[in-house]
């Protein structure tokens, strides 16, 4: 009985937070920035309610409830509308949606770009390998020390899932048991959700369910989850494994990115990768060009 009690509580604040929300964002628009005539004296800034609802194609009463946070119930269109005639940005758009309790939020495809002070920092963390990745696992940046430790991830079309799944095991960057590849899926499923409008998405699991049976029998798990901080088995051919520390951070600035960060777990580890980046990048690659040459039959890596 309390948790009912404490999620209707919780409703209820959120409501009334919705209220002062519109409130505040209507107060933003003169009725010269909406075509309107500016009318009589008006007590207050901005938009009066009848002229939201008006604009928004919805009824008065209905809309004065909404802004009074009454529990009615919201559509998508609704919502959209009044997103529009307020002016909303895509970050006040979102919690818009989340405080009238609408769990989808329709959102424009985001560019992948980042700002340019992001490679920046990525090689101010070196000696640390670090990467930016998007939800999808693409890997937008990248320092040098993670082109070392992880050149597999690197090749082709840069995508972990893609090369976590679709390598060979013995020239695979990761040493993944089964719970690490759920793990994994878990939170592309996760990010899935949040793109269901997206066609590239559509294709990308697609593609990745149809390549490899192991995706495709953890995809239909339906399992969720959300980047964690994990210790993970790095192998490389030129110094064999480290054990690193995977950190795990979002980048708001494009939706859905995330950096990873690698640290040693203990010394040993940090004097191997010390041992990896002292050596050129041809004595980093040879040894996975011999390895594909001898047991794959395959041409070095570009």
């Amino acid at each position: 009985m309390t948790d009912v009690l404490d999620v209707r509580a919780v409703r209820k604040a959120r409501r009334a937070e919705l209220g002062t929300f519109l409130k505040s964002r209507r107060a933003k628009i003169s009725p010269d920035d909406v075509g309107l005539p500016p009318g009589p004296r008006r007590r207050t800034p901005g938009l009066r309610r009848e002229e939201v609802a008006q604009l928004s194609g919805i009824g008065v009463t209905w809309y004065t409830w909404l802004e009074q946070g009454r529990q009615i119930n919201v559509s998508v269109q609704v919502l959209e509308a009044v997103a529009r005639t307020l002016a909303l940005d895509d970050a006040e758009r979102s919690h818009l949606y989340r405080l009238a309790d609408v769990p989808t939020v329709p959102s424009p495809h985001s560019s992948t770009a980042l700002p340019a002070e992001m490679q920046t920092i990525l090689d101010h963390l070196a000696p640390l390998p670090a990467a930016v990745l998007s939800a999808r696992y693409d890997v937008l940046a990248f320092n040098e020390s993670y082109a070392a430790l992880c050149p597999g991830f690197l090749a082709g079309e840069r995508n972990v899932a893609r090369r976590v799944f679709l390598t060979p095991p013995c020239c695979n960057t990761y040493r993944s048991g089964r719970d690490d590849l759920r793990r994994m899926v878990a939170y592309l499923r996760s990010a899935y959700a949040k793109n269901l409008d997206d066609p590239s998405w559509q294709e990308f699991i697609e593609e990745m369910c149809s390549e490899s049976a192991d995706f495709a029998a953890l995809w239909a798990r339906n399992d969720v989850a959300v980047p964690s901080n994990r210790i993970k088995q790095i192998r490389h051919l030129a110094i064999g494994e480290l054990e690193m520390f995977i950190t795990s951070m979002s980048l708001p600035v494009v939706a859905g990115a995330w950096v990873q960060i690698y640290t040693p777990t203990d010394e040993t580890q940090w004097a191997q990768l010390r041992l990896l980046l002292a050596m050129s990048p041809e004595e980093q690659r040879e040894p996975w060009d011999e390895h594909r040459r001898l047991y794959h039959q395959v041409p070095a890596a570009v």
